[in-house]
């Protein structure tokens, strides 16, 4: 029998397409952006900077909550508030901050941008970004980017991009994914498993057209299902598949699609740890995902990151940070549970 609270569980990550939120940072209680405004403003002035309370106060405050309290330093300070921080602050602190004074969506368009913009391309980013975000994200960074930019994100995205590589970035900024249905439609996930195996392994060569269509119109817990029902037609699971049949960015863009339908979370805790272990621990990646996330899946990446490593991500920080980046991050993860 299914317990009520896993039922309802279902029921809120299902209602409207909305992907359930597990946030670590949560609205300030007795919240005050004057008073927040005015510790801030002292802590910019006081000699060598007084970081610790700037990063209390900005992981502490969810991102409305701190544009209240810019709004209220410029007030008082008449002068306005990131510059301030600029200005104020260093290295990696002062990324993580200017990060937190954008909305997610305007930091994941930033993040773009900066991948796309320049001499050569940061695949990686883009494929992070582009390929673990749901619909609903896509279609708000899209808006954002050309707010921000004055620019379109598919050109940008095209203008950067070939090949089958750029198709499947394509067909994912154009949004065109379903949104997860209340019925299961058995024939149409077995019609999907058989037509991904139809086109790749069963095949010399690979029908890349069929994977992108299906990889990127179908809902995420339709593809879940997918993805389970291929393994009685493919002696390979779609992973391994993808690892057989293409190669480069393409793969790479499969391989996070496909472990994103699966559990999202758990591919966000293992980029995690593979940044932070690996020599010249990546940092960018680890601001990233720790700011992009705090408002909206950091929670349930910090619990896969527990049940896969045995070790908190929190440990892990504690471990390969140090000095005000260490304590900035430990601010947007929360206790341990």
């Amino acid at each position: 029998k299914m317990m009520i609270s896993e039922f309802l569980g279902q029921l809120s990550i299902n209602v409207g397409g909305q992907e359930a939120r597990f946030p670590t940072v949560l609205p300030a209680t007795d919240f005050d952006p004057d008073r927040d405004a005015a510790r801030i403003e002292t802590a910019i002035k006081t000699k060598g900077v007084d970081e610790q309370t700037i990063i209390d106060v900005l992981t502490k405050r969810t991102y409305s909550q701190r544009r209240e309290v810019a709004f209220s330093y410029e007030r008082r300070a008449k002068k306005d508030m990131i510059t301030a921080l600029k200005g104020a602050l260093s290295g990696s602190l002062e990324t993580v901050a200017l990060g937190l004074m954008k909305s997610a969506t305007q930091f994941d368009a930033s993040e773009i941008r900066g991948s796309i913009k320049g001499l050569g391309t940061d695949e990686e980013t883009l494929i992070e970004i582009l390929c673990s975000r749901s619909n609903d994200e896509l279609v708000e960074i899209k808006k954002v980017y050309k707010e921000m930019f004055k620019k379109e994100l598919e050109k940008d995205v095209a203008g950067d991009t070939s090949g089958n590589f750029a198709k499947l970035l394509l067909a994912l900024v154009q949004t065109k994914r379903a949104d997860p249905s209340a019925m299961v439609d058995y024939e149409k996930i077995d019609q999907d498993a058989r037509a991904l195996y139809d086109a790749g392994v069963k095949i010399k060569g690979t029908d890349v057209a069929t994977w992108i269509s299906i990889m990127s119109e179908r809902s995420a817990p339709h593809l879940q299902k997918v993805f389970q029902r291929y393994k009685s037609y493919s002696p390979y699971d779609m992973q391994e598949s993808i690892m057989k049949e293409v190669k480069g960015d393409l793969q790479r863009s499969f391989l996070v699609l496909v472990q994103c339908f699966e559990n999202k979370q758990l591919f966000f805790a293992k980029r995690l740890n593979e940044a932070m272990k690996s020599k010249g621990a990546k940092e960018k990646i680890v601001t990233r995902i720790i700011v992009s996330r705090c408002e909206v899946d950091l929670k349930k990446i910090c619990s896969e990151y527990k049940a896969n490593f045995g070790q908190s991500l929190q440990q892990t920080i504690a471990e390969h940070t140090k000095g005000d980046y260490q304590k900035v991050l430990l601010g947007l993860c929360g206790a341990e549970e």
